[in-house]
C-alpha cells in the first residue's frame, strides 16, 4: 500500500492567496478560486461584499486596509493579484 500523494500538500500553505506587500495604485484584482459551499456565513457574506458571486470570476477592488481586511480573511478562496492598467 502506497502513501497518499496529497499529504502533505494540505493546509493554508498551499492554497492561501498571498497579498501583495506594496500598495497598488490601481487596486488589486481578486479571482474567486475556491467554492464558499461549506464555508461560514461570514465568509460568504465577506465574499459577496468583495463583488465575487460565482467561481472563477474576477473583480478589481480598491486597494486599502480595509479591502485587505476582507481578502485576508477568505485568503483560502481566492487569489489576489495587482491589477493591470488598461
Amino acid at each position: 500500500m502506497g502513501r497518499n500523494p496529497v499529504v502533505g500538500r494540505q493546509g493554508p500553505k498551499y492554497h492561501a492567496a498571498t497579498l501583495p506587500a506594496t500598495p497598488s495604485t490601481t487596486g488589486l484584482e481578486v479571482r474567486q478560486v475556491r467554492s464558499t459551499i461549506g464555508h461560514a456565513e461570514t465568509m460568504r457574506r465577506t465574499m459577496a461584499s468583495l463583488g465575487l458571486h460565482r467561481h472563477q470570476q474576477v473583480v478589481v477592488v480598491p486597494d486599502n486596509p480595509s479591502i485587505r481586511g476582507m481578502l485576508f480573511k477568505v485568503r483560502h478562496l481566492v487569489a489576489v493579484s495587482p491589477a493591470q492598467e488598461a
